[in-house]
Parts: C-alpha cells; sequence; structure tokens
C-alpha cells in the first residue's frame, strides 16, 4: 500500500505535495508501526488518521470517537466520526499540537 501513497503525493501539486509529505512523517513518527493504507483514495493510518490535498489546502483527518467536548473543540468539522485539521501552507503545521492530538486519538479512539 505504501506504493499507492507515495504516488499520489507524488501527484499532489505544491504546496499540497509538500505539506502532505510532512504530515505523514509526522503520524509516522509519532506512532511507529502505524498501519498505512491507501483507501477511499486518500492515505489512511491505523483506520484513525487520513491526510487529503484538495484544492487549496490539505486536511489531516482525526477520528473523534472517545473524545470528550473540550477534545472535540481541537477540530474544524462537524462529522460525527471523523473531523480535521486544515492546513494551507507548511508554517501553519504545528507539529507539537500535531503530535499530542495524534497520540490523544490513538489513546481513545474507540474505546468510548
Amino acid at each position: 500500500m505504501e506504493h499507492a501513497v507515495r504516488e499520489y503525493l507524488a501527484n499532489l501539486p505544491s504546496p499540497q505535495r509538500e505539506i502532505c509529505g510532512k504530515l505523514r512523517k509526522i503520524i509516522l513518527e509519532a506512532l511507529p508501526g502505524t498501519k498505512e493504507e491507501f483507501k477511499l483514495g486518500v492515505p489512511w493510518y491505523d483506520g484513525r488518521f487520513y491526510i487529503v490535498g484538495l484544492k487549496d489546502h490539505v486536511n489531516i483527518g482525526f477520528c473523534i470517537d472517545g473524545l470528550n467536548q473540550k477534545e472535540l473543540s481541537e477540530f474544524e468539522g462537524k462529522g460525527k466520526i471523523m473531523r480535521h485539521i486544515k492546513i494551507h501552507a507548511l508554517p501553519e503545521i504545528d507539529s507539537d499540537k500535531l503530535v499530542k492530538l495524534i497520540k490523544l486519538v490513538h489513546r481513545k479512539a474507540g474505546k468510548s
């Protein structure tokens, strides 16, 4: 599956390609051994996270199962299962915040 992810990233325009690449690296480093898949046309990680390059930004999606209201406030969107954070440029990426949220979701998802 990793090949499909690399191909997806390679075909994105700039800056989405660089943003998605950095987000992928953050997820894989935050969760060693994470299962990387290509499904629904985008990269997925452990079935809890996704990254998608859109027209003028990138979304990093998070499974919100088991999160409380305060934790949910960290994300955008109104989804009942998944919410996201929008990133328009590389300098907007707050690696420390993302690692914290990735580890929180990894710990809590599916345990509510």
